[in-house]
């Protein structure tokens, strides 16, 4: 039985025409009815794939010769294309990424919805379709994963790396040279600190054996130019610590904001460790239409600054506010979409279940002059209920952006007992958004749909959607 089940595994499939673009960036072809994902292929190529994966309904596999190029396949601008995670549409022009991400929502809401819909409207492309990122994490690691590409070409030394994950792979990390998602100095300083590392002889993090000085690296940046990093490491040596900070410093005087983190659990996540600023700013400040946000080095901001004020008005036109509504902005983080519509609205009630981003809400209303609004912070399933409705007053709009799980069963069941005259659905992930308006069409009607696109070269897409109560 097993090896009937690997029957296909390391076999070339000819010929095979790549019809479609799936989720994770890759692509569809077909064969002997079942569907082949073809990692790398392009819709319009023609090609002989290689089986690397079979299961009872789909196979996967790798191009190994094309006999017809895609007129729609472009030149990849990233040398660690293939073997990063990131970017895996690089290789299919931007105006067909726009309509794939467009037909992604279209056939979320379609398969999993079973939703009836008006006319989705154009995608709203991105003005930057490389370095648009606002923060990058990299991980140090003490045993580089090498390449394809490297093994092949004799590459045996497997020395230390600072760079990112391999895709699905916890404890495997590659090393980045450049990556072309963020604007310097950060490619600057993370090859610099690498380096520096490596001659100052430095020890590099384990991810197994949890040994080792150096763990990760944080970088953000603004549009105006101020660079926070934020370096963590496993435990503290004072001493190596300083000379690393004082170092880094000292090279790129552009860092407005240093700290570090002492992270001494087994998992890299940063929102319940102490953040400690060695230098600089205590935080960053991004501008959108005039208004201030703070950005500490644990607030949630979007990671695409330009594009997150097209997301934002157009949250804010479809809510359509003339000025004498109660919004509720449900998963607020650091009160970005709430504070946008504040001079549009009489009152705006925030909340999000992390306490600190619920301070920077607070901080950015009152950096802005901003007077009517509220935050609060808890579980949004436990803290939305009647009793904080009645408290707070009934909404006529709601402003959900939750996280890609979507929202919780009883999050929706409460938005429906509010019975607000409108709800927009801000969600980066279609497929969650799709189910969880099933669950409110009988009381709602779809009536705007507005695709976003805030990560070129990624099949990931942003949608928004006005509901309003039937």
């Amino acid at each position: 039985m097993g090896s009937a089940k690997k029957a296909m595994i390391g076999k070339i499939v000819e010929n095979l025409e790549v019809i479609d673009a799936a989720a994770e960036g890759k692509s569809i072809a077909r064969w002997d009815e079942r569907v082949v994902f073809v990692n790398g292929g392009v819709p319009g190529d023609i090609v002989d794939v290689k089986i690397i994966q079979q299961k009872r309904r789909f196979l996967e596999g790798v191009p190994v010769h094309f006999h017809k190029e895609s007129a729609f396949r472009t030149e990849p601008f990233c040398a660690h294309f293939g073997n990063c995670g990131g970017c895996k549409w690089q290789n299919l022009a931007y105006e067909k990424q726009l309509h794939y991400k467009e037909k992604q929502v279209r056939d979320n809401f379609e398969r999993i919805g079973h939703l009836e819909f008006p006319s989705i409207r154009p995608i709203l492309g991105a003005p930057k379709t490389s370095r648009y990122r606002n923060k990058l994490e990299f991980t140090f690691t003490d045993r580089e994963w090498l390449t394809f590409e490297q093994v092949r070409e004799g590459t045996t030394t497997i020395g230390p790396a600072l760079g990112f994950h391999v895709p699905g792979k916890f404890d495997r990390v590659m090393r980045i040279d450049e990556c072309h998602l963020m604007d310097e100095p950060a490619n600057s300083i993370r090859n610099w600190l690498f380096q520096y590392a490596l001659e100052k002889e430095i020890s590099f993090f384990n991810l197994r054996s949890q040994e080792g000085l150096l763990r990760n690296l944080v970088i953000r940046n603004t549009q105006a130019g101020e660079v926070m990093v934020t370096v963590v490491f496993a435990y503290d040596v004072e001493s190596e610590r300083k000379e690393i900070l004082d170092a880094l410093s000292e090279k790129f005087p552009e860092i407005t904001s240093l700290f570090y983190v002492i992270n001494t659990k087994r998992n890299d996540s940063l929102y319940d460790q102490d953040m400690i600023l060695y230098k600089g700013l205590p935080h960053m400040t991004e501008t959108m239409e005039g208004l201030k946000f703070i950005i500490g080095p644990k607030s949630f901001y979007q990671t695409n600054s330009e594009q997150a004020y097209h997301l934002y008005a157009v949250a804010r036109e479809l809510a359509g506010l003339k000025g004498d509504e109660i919004v509720y902005d449900l998963y607020t983080g650091t009160g970005t979409i709430a504070n946008f519509v504040a001079s549009k609205a009489k009152k705006v009630i925030g909340v999000e279940y992390v306490d600190a981003a619920i301070e920077d809400a607070k901080k950015n209303s009152a950096a802005n002059g901003i007077k009517n609004t509220d935050f609060f912070a808890g579980d949004m399933k436990d803290v939305l209920n009647e009793t904080f409705i009645q408290t707070h007053g009934q909404p006529d709009v709601i402003i959900t952006d939750p996280p890609r799980a979507g929202m919780h069963e009883d999050v929706i069941q409460t938005i429906l007992k509010a019975a607000p005259e409108k709800i927009v659905y801000v969600s980066c992930n279609p497929a969650t958004q799709a189910r969880d308006l099933a669950l409110m069409k009988d009381n709602y009607s779809i009536e705007v749909v507005q695709p976003v696109d805030m990560f070129p070269q990624t099949h990931h897409v942003e949608n928004v959607v006005l509901l309003v109560r039937k």
